[in-house]
Order: C-alpha cells, then sequence, then structure tokens
C-alpha cells in the first residue's frame, strides 16, 4: 500500500492545480487519471469544437466576403482532414504542456488507471492500494444516451466522437437543441452540411428565456438549419443511404446522427458505496457549500458535483478548496454567480437570472433589452444579428442578470459579470465612459434604457 497526503481522481480542470497547490506546500500526491489529462475541456470540449467553430467561421466569412467587396475566385471548399488536424494540435499541445508541468513537480504521482475506493480513505488502481487522509474526485461527465426506438441499432455520433471525422457528411441531424448541440449544428451547416436538429422540447436552448431562444432558432433558420421542436416518438431505422430518422410527422433521410441530449457524472464505476459517499438519483454527488461530500475527508470538484457543468465553474471548484484548505478562507460554491456563453455565431454571452426567473422571485423588477442593429459596432462588421438584454432590481438597483446574443457577446458579458460580482448598482455603471467603437459601450446606454415591467 503506497501512502500519500492527498488522492486526485480525475485531471479536468480542478484536479491538477489543485494537486499542485498542495505539492507546492510541500505535500505528497497522487493524481490518477484512466485516460487523458485536461479531462473534458482539452480533449472533447471547449479546446477542440472552439478550434473547429473558428474553422467554421473561416468558411463562412470567405463565403461572406462578397458582401464586404472582396471577391473569391471559385467555390469554397473545406479540406476535413486539415480541420480535424489542427483541432487534435490544439489538444495535443494543451495536453503535453500538462504533462510536462505536472510531471516536473518533486511530490507529484501522475498515475494512469481506473480508479475505484475500497474504503473511505482508501483506493485501488488496477490491484496497486493508495491511501490518503484527504481525497479529491473530479472526474467529470460524459454523454447520456437516450432510450430510443431503433438507437442500438445505428452507428451514431457523441460530442466526444464527432469531433474525430474527417470526412463531411451529407445529412447530419442532430438530436437535442441545447448547448451542444446547437454549437455542431451550426458549424457542419458552415462546413458544408445539411443540418437538421430535432428537440423534444418547445423551444431551443430551454433554459433560456423565450425571446432568446426564438432569436437562436431565427439565426439558425437564416443559414438553412432545420429546426424541429416539439418532436416527439424520435425513432431510427437503418437504411440505404444511412439512417431514417423519424419524429413526430418528420422524416429525415441522415447520413450522421449526433446525440446531444446532455451528460452524466462518471460515477457509476468509482466504487462510492465502499466509501460511504452519497450521491442524488442522477448520480451526482452530494456536497456542502465547500464542496465537501457526506464522508469526511472527501471532496467532489467539476461537473461530477452537478454545482456547473462548465470549465470555469470546475476551475473555480478549485479555487474554493484551494482557498478553505490551504489558505485558511472560507469561500463558498453559494457565492458563485452563474455565467456562460453559447458559441454559436454570433454568441450568446449569459450571466444570473433569466427574465422569467426575476419575475419569479417576486422582486420588481426592469428590463431593457436593445437590438443588435442599433449598435455601430456591429453595423461596421455587418453582423447585426441578436439583441442585448439586462433585468435590474427596480428597489435595490443591483443587476440581476443579463443576455448578450450577438458579434462578441461571449466578451461583452464580462462587463457585466465583473459590475455584478463587485456588487456594483446599474446607476454607477451608467456613469463610465466606454471605448468607441465597440459593443462594449452600449452597456451604459442600455442599463439607461431600464424599464418596470
Amino acid at each position: 500500500m503506497k501512502s500519500f497526503d492527498a488522492i486526485v481522481i480525475g485531471a479536468g480542470q480542478a484536479g491538477p492545480s489543485l494537486a499542485a497547490r498542495m505539492v507546492e506546500k510541500g505535500m505528497k500526491v497522487a493524481l490518477i487519471e484512466r485516460k487523458f489529462l485536461g479531462g473534458t475541456c482539452v480533449n472533447a470540449g471547449c479546446m477542440p469544437t472552439k478550434t473547429l467553430v473558428a474553422s467554421a467561421r473561416a468558411a463562412h466569412v470567405a463565403r461572406s466576403g462578397a458582401a464586404y467587396g472582396v471577391r473569391i475566385p471559385g467555390a469554397i471548399a473545406v479540406d476535413m482532414k486539415v480541420v480535424r488536424a489542427r483541432a487534435e494540435k490544439v489538444t495535443m499541445d494543451a495536453r503535453n504542456g500538462l504533462i510536462d508541468w505536472l510531471g516536473s513537480m518533486d511530490g507529484m504521482s501522475i498515475i494512469y488507471g481506473h480508479a475505484r475506493f475500497e474504503g473511505p480513505n482508501t483506493v485501488s488502481v488496477d490491484g496497486e492500494t493508495l491511501t490518503a487522509p484527504r481525497i479529491f474526485l473530479n472526474v467529470g461527465a460524459r454523454p447520456v444516451i437516450p432510450e430510443l426506438p431503433g438507437i442500438n441499432d445505428i452507428d451514431y455520433l457523441t460530442s466526444t466522437s464527432i469531433i474525430h471525422l474527417d470526412t463531411l457528411p451529407r445529412h447530419l441531424v442532430v438530436i437535442g437543441g441545447s448547448y451542444i448541440g446547437l454549437e455542431f449544428a451550426q458549424m457542419y451547416r458552415r462546413f458544408g452540411t445539411d443540418v437538421s436538429v430535432i428537440e423534444h422540447g418547445p423551444k431551443l436552448a430551454s433554459r433560456e428565456d423565450e425571446d432568446i431562444s426564438d432569436a437562436i432558432a431565427d439565426i439558425l433558420r437564416s443559414e438553412g438549419i432545420g429546426i424541429h421542436t416539439d418532436a416527439g416518438n424520435i425513432a431510427f431505422a437503418r437504411n440505404g443511404s444511412g439512417v431514417s430518422v423519424t419524429a413526430g410527422p418528420a422524416k429525415i433521410d441522415a447520413s450522421h446522427v449526433l446525440i446531444a441530449t446532455g451528460r452524466k457524472p462518471n460515477t457509476d464505476d468509482l466504487g462510492l458505496d465502499a466509501a460511504g459517499v452519497i450521491t442524488d438519483k442522477r448520480g451526482f454527488i452530494a456536497v456542502d457549500d465547500r464542496l465537501a461530500t457526506n464522508v469526511e475527508g472527501i471532496w467532489a470538484l467539476g461537473d461530477c458535483n452537478g454545482h456547473g457543468a462548465f470549465t470555469h465553474t470546475s476551475y473555480n471548484d478549485f479555487e474554493i478548496a484551494a482557498a478553505n484548505l490551504l489558505d485558511g478562507d472560507d469561500r463558498k460554491v453559494s457565492s458563485r454567480i452563474p455565467a456562460y456563453a453559447l458559441y454559436i455565431d454570433p454568441p450568446l454571452g449569459r450571466v444570473g437570472m433569466t427574465e422569467k426567473q426575476a419575475r419569479a422571485s417576486g422582486r420588481k423588477i426592469m428590463v431593457s433589452t436593445r437590438p443588435m442593429s442599433r449598435v455601430g459596432r456591429a453595423n461596421e462588421r455587418g453582423e447585426t444579428k441578436g439583441f442585448m438584454k439586462v433585468i435590474a432590481d427596480a428597489e435595490t438597483k443591483q443587476i440581476l442578470g443579463a443576455a448578450i446574443l450577438g458579434i462578441e457577446g461571449d466578451e461583452v458579458i464580462h462587463g457585466l459579470i465583473d459590475a455584478m460580482n463587485a456588487g456594483t448598482t446599474y446607476p454607477a455603471l451608467q456613469w463610465s465612459v466606454p471605448i468607441h467603437p465597440t459593443v462594449s459601450e452600449l452597456i451604459p446606454t442600455l442599463l439607461g434604457d431600464l424599464k418596470p415591467v
């Protein structure tokens, strides 16, 4: 049996940084990873997919060149082998950087294999037993595959496998109209594939306000993507040229099917019962406001704890754990203001409450919207789709939430994220003097247009 000061299971966005901090404090740490350092973000999520999004945007801009006075002779072609190789290089550069960084640390033992609990302080990895008084779980999540008629009779793609395609599908059907599915839908449409999105619910991106969801659907439809919402009785059958997909009255002849119906935590094969660690009915590990599980000495970070499904929330889990355990601080998950982005083009940047949530809270609220067509920078760039929206508390003057669906929305939103985290009231932000011409310069104007609802 090998003894350590701490064991970290899973090398996603929280695990490696926490392991490194503990090593810096003089601890002996085992970092266990069953596959690749970097977790979902580096290997199958943010880094490869946003690299693919960039290639898709390059193709879109090239095809749109004539509108800007730039004429490119001949048809714009996409070489999927080069596209895939570029994404793989970005992933490998990041993964190898982690290997070099972590491997250079005295006191760090990187162990590749499948970890399972044998008791509250003990895990086994492929027959080897390790023990530590502190164990941190950062095991991530994987795609959910729903039980739909005929799904086991076809070859389907997931968000993990589709990034390895080096040929262009004839017709891609995306099952699931949420964030991951929509990013791949627009991406492959811009690569040159026919694309259809099938969503069981009444709208795309169901977490968003209806006006945002409708605008997202309009953006995708304008690029020729078929949208099928309220799609019941989804089923699959093989046909001569691929897959026949049925969704209510619609029947689509697809060459490829992407299943993008959510993710589930990688907690079902960790032997959590042997440690006494409690999970909820969906398999997420139950944690308190400081990320501790019900078992003393065990913490859960990142996607597996159900308190965020993003790289930045996982990294913030590391920050919370490190601050509390190593720096004598007292940081809490409940202090985190939710923020995220949808990386279609134009992107959606989101922070805090939706208007629907704010109304449901019983507050007296104020709302302001502004179309991107009334933003100078958007007109100069010829990218005027979408709109800006902010919600505030009419009594406290605090900003409750915002959505920027439009050019550079994923960056513009950070001005509001920072203001909300600093507790700045919206009247104070109105007096900032922004740079012209930018998208962000319209934030004070947007706030000045707040009206009671």
